[in-house]
């Protein structure tokens, strides 16, 4: 089972269509290496997006996931409403402008399931062997008790 890690930016001043010029340099990236490239992107979206990348990351950190681990399952640029603004221009008109604003949803998941289970089975299965172990301790300690047990009736 594969555990996702989510972040998001809502009401970004900002196009989405700006927005997704960046994500598509970055979508066939690993989360880590787009952090690393996103300062030097010519943009001012590229700002916007590695924040959110970074807030996906933490939580997964938070969680024992490392950073190489991790892949972009989606990157979403939704659009957010608009803020109906306007100009004056000549003769007393008004020209609208539409201030556009967008929704930023980051999410990581783990590379396979196969890496974080043989990590899990380490972890888990140590205190298993001990016990394990003690159980075996304790059959052999009562097989030989028995012996013992059986060797003394029979003088």
């Amino acid at each position: 089972m594969q555990k996702e890690y989510k972040a998001t930016q809502k009401y970004l001043l900002m196009s989405p269509r700006k927005i997704r010029l960046v994500v598509a340099l970055i979508k066939k990236m690993k989360p880590a290496e787009a952090v690393e490239k996103l300062p030097f992107v010519q943009k001012r979206a590229a700002t916007e997006v590695s924040k959110v990348i970074k807030n996906a990351m933490a939580s997964a950190k938070s969680q024992g996931i490392s950073e190489e681990d991790l892949v972009f399952k989606e990157i979403q640029i939704g659009e957010g409403p608009r803020l109906k603004r306007g100009i004056a221009v000549s003769r007393g008109r008004w020209h609208p402008i539409k201030k556009k604003m967008a929704h930023i949803r980051v999410i990581l998941t783990t590379k396979s399931n196969k890496a974080i289970n043989s990590k899990l089975q380490v972890n888990s299965n140590e205190p298993k062997v001990k016990k394990e172990n003690k159980k075996a301790e304790i059959k052999n300690e009562k097989s030989e008790k028995r012996k013992e047990g059986t060797k003394k009736e029979s003088k």
